[in-house]
């Protein structure tokens, strides 16, 4: 019985970990778009954005990723023979690759609170779409388990990564033409 719980208490902070991240780029574009803008208008925006960001990073982020991974470690102790099974190694290597993307967005947090724009608002949309490749990946995996054919299923993921991309691409057009889109 234990094990659904802890499961459900994984899944919750999974879920706001994912929210935090989407989230946390999304402040990125903003703050990277409001250092650009004159003053007063560029500090203004800038301290609000910079108090956001902090707020869902410290408060939200960074807590949902400890929790679900404390909670992901003890469904692991609960389920040890899991760790045999190849979907819950690929979902374990996925779940590195996330925790580096979370650094990464760790990092670019740090600068922009400091005032160091290193990227483009550009880069920091397709950025945004790391997080939506690991979620559908780690999700189909999780539901799928056995039953995924990796070579499909790695083909599925590249078919809509470029798909992202051609939709990203689209929507860059439409908001150099209208920059209020």
């Amino acid at each position: 019985m234990a094990y659904y719980y802890v499961k459900s208490l994984h899944l919750i902070f999974v879920i706001t970990w994912f929210a935090g991240l989407f989230y946390i780029v999304r402040l990125f574009v903003y703050q990277i778009e409001a250092a650009s803008k004159p003053e007063p208008e560029r500090s203004i925006l800038g301290n609000q954005l910079k108090l956001m960001a902090r707020r869902l990073w410290q408060i939200i982020t960074w807590p949902s990723m400890l929790l679900a991974i404390g909670f992901a470690v003890w469904l692991l102790a609960l389920r040890p023979f899991y760790m045999s099974d190849a979907w819950m190694q690929v979902k374990l290597a996925l779940v590195v690759v996330l925790i580096f993307y979370h650094i990464k967005c760790h990092l670019i947090f740090k600068d922009l609170q400091n005032d160091r724009v290193k990227y483009s608002s550009n880069f920091m949309r397709l950025f945004n779409e790391g997080a939506t490749l690991l979620l559908f990946s780690i999700v189909f995996l999780v539901i799928l388990k056995s039953a995924v054919n990796w070579i499909w299923g790695t083909l599925g993921i590249v078919v809509f990564g470029v798909i992202l991309m051609i939709a990203f691409k689209m929507y860059k057009r439409v908001r150099d033409k209208n920059p209020e889109a």
